[in-house]
């Protein structure tokens, strides 16, 4: 199995920065893919950026430009880094892990942190 613990979150005003970070321990070396999640209330969860184990990346269009993700293979740790925060990036983080299984990698089994809560407020 395989257990993440976020850091990094944090209250910070508009335009601001904040790094989250993600620590994967237990199962790491079989993670396939990284990424956040943000959940913000009465909105559903909704992917913010990922990155695979080859370092292809993707980000959400509401995002891109303002966030990168990163990952160091040797401290199994992956980022978030966050830049020109606005109100509308409030919302719980999730760092999530994905890990394909079986014969044909056929499964797909995703593993979620604890969350950190992202506000954007002056």
């Amino acid at each position: 199995q395989v257990q993440l613990v976020e850091s990094g979150g944090g209250l910070v005003q508009p335009g601001g920065s904040l790094r989250l970070s993600c620590a994967a321990s237990g199962s790491s070396a079989s993670i396939n893919a990284m990424g956040w999640y943000r959940q913000a209330p009465g909105k559903q969860r909704e992917l913010v950026a990922a990155i695979t184990t080859d370092g292809s990346t993707e980000y959400a269009d509401s995002v891109k430009g303002r966030v990168t993700i990163s990952r160091d293979n040797a401290k199994n740790t992956v980022y978030l880094q966050m830049n020109s925060l606005k109100p509308e990036d409030t919302a719980v983080y999730y760092c999530n892990a994905k890990i394909m299984s079986g014969r044909w990698k056929q499964y797909t089994y995703d593993y979620w942190g604890q969350g950190t809560q992202v506000t954007v407020s002056s």
